[in-house]
This record gives structure tokens, sequence and C-alpha cells, in this order.
């Protein structure tokens, strides 16, 4: 192994000796420990340090760097006390996640961490969106993302590196590759000769450079940060290295070839920069001890304060408060005057309002900028507000999703439109396992709200029509609102785009142009989590959400006899209970009517909560009207007779009659 120290001094030689001893004697301390019960579960980086430390120490300690299983080095450069970090690995509350998640798995605003999900793939995507904050603010930071040859293999790889290279973003991605993905070696996992070629379709500079090999990596990253201050645009980074221990400790080594472990213990990264500062005079044996000392003296004196930490009390409080971020309501009512409107107009009317009040707010979606988008609510927004706020994206929903948490860490508001709800499906993760846990698992907030137009009726089919609200009500830390009306609609839109917490924000398609309302010309907003009592009556309550208000009132309309409360729930996450539970006490019967399939969807819940809290004031079974438990079909007839449209009035009598 060949080191070139350029024009290094040689106290900048033995810095980055120190820096990457320190994380080796850590680990060596870590593997005592594991097999002594005291740590649970370890992801080793022996091996691999001269990485996380070259890349970190060439890096200026406010840009962002986003690691993964086996860099402990990113940690220890960026000089976060190292009881912390035991406290972290023990479940201790003073770590970074109190006990809610375990090893690497967090991030930290106060040293630029932005740790990864088990998921892996998100991880770069978010990369995106802190780089493209920076090049907003064009203040010349480089954002470095880490990851393993074996996530390479994932779309979010392919997703976010051709987000970086079509928007032109400061993003070194750096690939691990040290040949094993957890047993599955590389050649089972790709089959180009490098990783590093890969670039080439992505119209990226690429670059494969020796992972064990301080100097070299260091020298690179100086090398290629200053190339990306001045022209901001992303390099993949092949690092050739090998990984000394298993994917993690219980998983052993057994499937390596053993000819292949002797070859690279050879190419040690500590031991060889050991031995060429000590031929170069650089270092001393007696120093080396000495330095060896003080590192395992600091180890033993912050294992101590950890350890002298109390284990964690869990509280139902605690946990609870948690999911969500801390977020003051401001009630801001209109003073103008109003104007009859169309829903889709009042979409577009919070929208361009809230671009107005957040100069930080970005748009994200396909087809958004100067076409529009599908439904043309942002036609001319690119006249007012510029592209760089108003982003055309790749067909990649996933990379979409998280590069919006990227620009949420790095201070900015993101608005991601679904061109249908559909679509979420291939942005799924990032946002139930990326936005919804992030500020639970590492008091991080999420940014974000998801615009998901939805809805049957329009004859558009399996796969531009169904309305999936059902999949996110279930995930704690994500908040879902539906409106079904135009002063609805825009009201709630500032106020999610306001919270700091991921809104999935659902807008019905067969609404857009068939709703007019009264809508206040000027900015007002409208609290999450109320309902709206739209009809009184003492006979019956109906729930309904989205456009089975509309349909809701048609009935009552067509029936004047029947005396009902209306509940319209506008936000189904959080849930209005005390309205719904104040109704039904009063009428005793309740009927909740959903557009979405009827097994699983979230009347299911709502009936289970009137039950549990209002049995003793029910006179009659709840009943749940919904379409079929079918796909929606295209053809009009079987649409017709998928939505409960047709369905409701025959059941709202039966109940009544019971």
């Amino acid at each position: 192994m060949i080191f070139y120290r350029h024009n290094l001094s040689n106290t900048e030689l033995l810095d980055l000796y120190k820096k990457i001893l320190k994380p080796r004697l850590i680990e060596e301390k870590m593997l005592i420990l594991i097999r002594q019960g005291k740590v649970s579960k370890w992801f080793s980086g022996i091996g691999q340090e001269a990485i996380s430390v070259g890349i970190t120490a060439a890096l200026d300690e406010t840009e962002y760097v986003l690691p993964m299983h086996r860099n402990l080095g990113v940690f220890t450069t960026r000089n976060i006390p190292l009881h912390r970090l035991f406290s972290q690995w023990q479940g201790k509350a003073n770590g970074f996640t109190k006990g809610r998640d375990r090893s690497f798995h967090f991030g930290t605003q106060e040293y630029n961490i932005v740790g990864m999900i088990s998921h892996l793939g998100p991880q770069l995507g978010i990369a995106d969106g802190i780089a493209l904050a920076d090049k907003l603010q064009k203040n010349k930071k480089v954002t470095a993302v880490f990851t393993g040859e074996g996530a390479t293999s994932e779309g979010d790889f392919h997703e976010a590196l051709n987000i970086a290279a079509v928007w032109k973003l400061p993003v070194m991605f750096v690939i691990e590759n040290n040949g094993y993905g957890l047993s599955t070696p590389t050649s089972e996992q790709y089959v180009c000769e490098n990783l590093a070629d890969k670039g080439v379709g992505y119209g990226m500079d690429s670059y494969i450079i020796d992972g064990n090999n301080i100097l070299e990596v260091y020298h690179k990253i100086k090398q290629l940060k200053e190339h990306m201050q001045e022209d901001p645009h992303p390099v993949l980074l092949e690092f050739k290295t090998f990984r000394m221990r298993g994917h993690e400790e219980a998983s052993g080594t057994k499937y390596v070839p053993e000819e292949m472990m002797k070859e690279w213990a050879t190419k040690d990264p500590v031991d060889n920069y050991r031995m060429f500062l000590l031929d170069e005079g650089v270092l001393t044996e007696e120093y080396d001890n000495t330095l060896r000392a003080e590192i395992k003296q600091e180890i033993d004196e912050q294992l101590a304060i950890a350890n002298a930490e109390p284990e964690i009390v869990p509280t139902y409080t605690g946990e609870l408060n948690d999911v969500y971020a801390p977020f003051e309501y401001e009630e801001v009512k209109s003073k103008s005057e109003t104007r009859n409107i169309r829903f889709i107009d009042a979409i577009r009317s919070g929208l361009e309002q809230s671009l107005q009040q957040h100069y930080h707010l970005i748009l994200m979606g396909q087809d958004i900028a100067e076409y529009g988008g599908a439904f043309k609510i942002t036609e001319g927004f690119v006249d007012l507000f510029g592209k760089d706020r108003i982003r055309n994206t790749p067909i990649c929903e996933s990379a979409v999703v998280s590069a919006a948490m990227g620009l949420s860490i790095n201070g900015y508001k993101a608005v991601v439109e679904m061109q249908f709800a559909d679509f979420v499906s291939t942005g799924f993760n990032p946002i139930v396992n990326l936005l919804a846990k992030s500020h639970y698992r590492w008091g991080e907030k999420a940014d974000v709200v998801v615009r998901m137009p939805c809805g049957g009726g329009t004859q558009a089919g399996p796969f531009h029509s169904q309305t999936n609200e059902a999949w996110f009500t279930k995930t704690p830390g994500l908040k879902v609102v539906y409106p079904a009306f135009p002063y609805d609609a825009k009201g709630l839109l500032n106020t999610s785009i306001n919270d700091p917490n991921p809104v999935l924000f659902f807008e019905h398609k067969q609404l857009y142009r068939s709703v007019y309302q009264d809508v206040p010309i000027d900015y007002y907003t409208i609290p999450l989590g109320k309902a709206a009592l739209l009809k009184e009556g003492k006979s019956v309550t109906i729930i309904a959400f989205g456009a089975p208000v509309h349909w809701a009132l048609e009935t009552l309309a067509n029936n004047p006899e029947i005396e009902a409360d209306l509940i319209d729930l506008r936000t189904l996450q959080p849930l209005d209970t005390e309205t719904i539970f104040a109704s039904v006490k009063k009428t005793g019967k309740v009927i909740i009517y959903q557009e979405d399939t009827l097994f699983g969807g979230i009347a299911s819940d709502i009936s289970a909560l009137i039950m549990e809290e209002c049995f003793e004031y029910l006179d009659g079974p709840v009943k749940r009207v919904a379409s079929l438990d079918s796909p929606i079909p295209f053809t009009k007839a079987l649409e017709d007779q998928f939505l409960p449209k047709n369905r409701f009035e025959e059941i709202l009598l039966e109940l009544l009659r019971y």
C-alpha cells in the first residue's frame, strides 16, 4: 500500500492517525462487551475505518454526512462524546433515540449526521434533499451519503442518483464495496465489473478508490469537494474494501474463504497507515503507545458514565407524546371578502398563498412545473415562483419523498404531489418507515405534505381511482386529511403545510370541478382534528368524509323526513372522537359512510371505537357502508356497482327501522 502525503504537515498526518485509531480501539472494546452481554448487537467496521474517517475529516462540520452500520468513524470524527454513543448502544435515555432504536439507527442535527433506517435505500434520497437545500442557498456545501454494494440493487439507489444527476446536486454517493451483502458475495449481486461503472448511465463522474488507504480517501474527497463547490454536481465513489467481521457479530464469517481473509488482513487500514507514519518518522512507538493508552482511558471513563446512567423507565405519555413533533396551531382568520370557486381552485389558492407565506417551501411532482400538473393546479406557478421552487421530478416517487425529508432536515418545507394517489405505492416505504417514524426515533420533524388526488366516479380504472387513506391512518406518526368542500380544502391545506409533521392530504378528483363554495380570497387556517357538523338531527348519526359527504347530503335532500346529524370528519388522523361520541350518545344510531373498500377501512376502526365508548347509548347496530371488496373497475356500470352510493339509502332506512 502506497501513501502520498502531498502537502499535509506532520501534525495533520498525526491528526488523521488519531481519528482512525479511535474507532478501531472502540470497536475492540465493543467486541469484548458484546461477549460479556453488555451490548446486544454490533455491526463492526473493522477494516473499513479509512473511508468513514477520511471522508468526514475532509468535510466541514457544518456539512451533512449520512452514514450506515459500519461507519463509527463518522461519529467519532465529528467528536460526539463517547458516553452518548455508549448510551445509545445500551438503550439508555442519554443516547440519541431514548432507547427506541438501536446501534447506528440515529441522527443528530447537533453534529449534522443523519442516521439510516434498515430499508437502506431512502438514505440516498434524503441526501438529495439536503443537497438541494444547500444548492438553493448557494452555500457551497457538499453532502456525503454512504451505502453498501448490496443496497445498490435497490430501486432507491437508481432513483436517488438519477435525481441528483438531473438536478446537478452536490452529493457524494459513497459505496463501501466490502465484498458481501451479509453473506451474499458480490458475484451474486451484480455482473458489471465495478459499481463505479454505473455512473456513466447517470451521466455523472465516478471513481474507484482504495478504501483502505486513508490518505487516498482524504485527498480525493478534498479534491472533489473543491470541484463540486464551484460547479455543483454529484459524484459516484466506489471504495474497494473488506469487512473483516460478520455482517453483525452473531453472523460470523464462515462463508468467507480463508485465503481472502488473510489477503485483506495484510491491507489493514490502521496498521498500514501506522507503519507509514513510523517509516516517515512522523510517529514513534512511544507516542503511539501513549496515544493508545489515552484513547483507552477515555473509552473506559466514558463507558463508566454510560454504565452509571439508569435504565429507561417507560411511560405511556412519554412514548405517545413523541410520536409527533410539537405543533402550536395558529388560527388565521380571513379578513377578506369571499369568492365562489371550485374545489380545485381552493387547492390552488392554498398552495399559492402558502408559497408566499413560506419562502422555504418547495413543491415537487411529475409535470407540475410548466405543464401545471395532471389537473392543472400549479399552472402558472413557475412564472410566479420560479423553477427552483416548482420542481418537475422524474418518475421516482420513493426518492422524491425521501428528498422531501432531506429538505425538511435542512430547513425547508416540502409539498410532494402524487400524480394520482394510487402511485403512492411506489413511495410507500419512505412515507411509513422514514417520515412517520423520524420524530419518534430521533426527534427530527418531517415537514412534508404529500398531496393525494384520489377517488372514483370518473371511470379511470384500478390504477387511477383508489381512495387509499387506510394505508396511512394506521401508521403512527402520519396525519391524514380528507376535505370535502373548497373552504375546508384551502384552510386545511394551509394548516397542513404549517404543521412540521408529515401529512397525507387527500383530494377527491371528482370534487375538483363539480363542487363550488364561497371561499375567502386571502389566507386562513383551519385546525386539524376538528370535524364539521353539517346537519343536526336526533334520529341517526351519519359519519362521512370526501365524496360520500356529498352523497349523504343528496340522500338527506331526497328524504327530508330523516332527522340526522351529518358529520364531515375532514381529518382522519387525528380523529375528532369528541364530536363523534357526542353525536352518537344523542342519536343512539350511527352509520359510517366511506368510499374505500369495506374490510380494513377506517370505518371499521370508528365502528370499534363507538362500540367501546358508546355501547350503552346505542339503539341499533353500528352500520358501515363502503365500496365492494374488489379492485375498482373501469366500465361505468361496474364502477357504479362497486361504489357505495347506490346502497347507502337502503341501509340507512333499514337502520332507522331497527
